[in-house]
């Protein structure tokens, strides 16, 4: 124990700051008063729930009514579960594109693309 220096401090283990403490208003202006080289970039809609969006689309199945309403796709024309189709209906369903094709191809309309509402060409599929 004589070699011991009783002055030195040896630390083990020192964890460095979060991810949200390296973040923090407070410690952006410690590193810039260090002199630190500090990036900062804007995220454009960051934090914002696109899927939720209303389109044009939407607006037209909200003013639905008994003379005008959209005609149903039945579970054994997709091969969906029901749940799956009643999202899509209310619009809660993130689009996927396969189960936009089945729809496509069972109403004989486009869903996607530029040509919307336009009806599907029936024609020889090449693979």
């Amino acid at each position: 124990m004589a070699e011991s220096d009783w002055d030195t401090v040896t630390v083990l283990r020192k964890k460095g700051p979060t991810a949200a403490q390296a973040k923090s208003k407070q410690a952006i202006l410690a590193a810039q008063r260090r002199g630190e080289d500090v990036e900062t970039s804007k995220k454009w809609a960051a934090g914002q729930n696109k899927q939720h969006s209303i389109t044009k689309n939407t607006a037209k199945l909200d003013r639905e009514t008994e003379e005008l309403h959209h005609d149903r796709v039945t579970l054994e024309k997709i091969n969906e579960k029901p749940q799956v189709i009643a999202d899509y209906e209310s619009g809660r369903a993130i689009p996927n594109n396969q189960v936009l094709g089945k729809i496509e191809r069972a109403i004989g309309l486009k869903l996607r693309g530029k040509d919307i509402g336009k009806p599907i060409e029936k024609g020889p599929r090449g693979k």
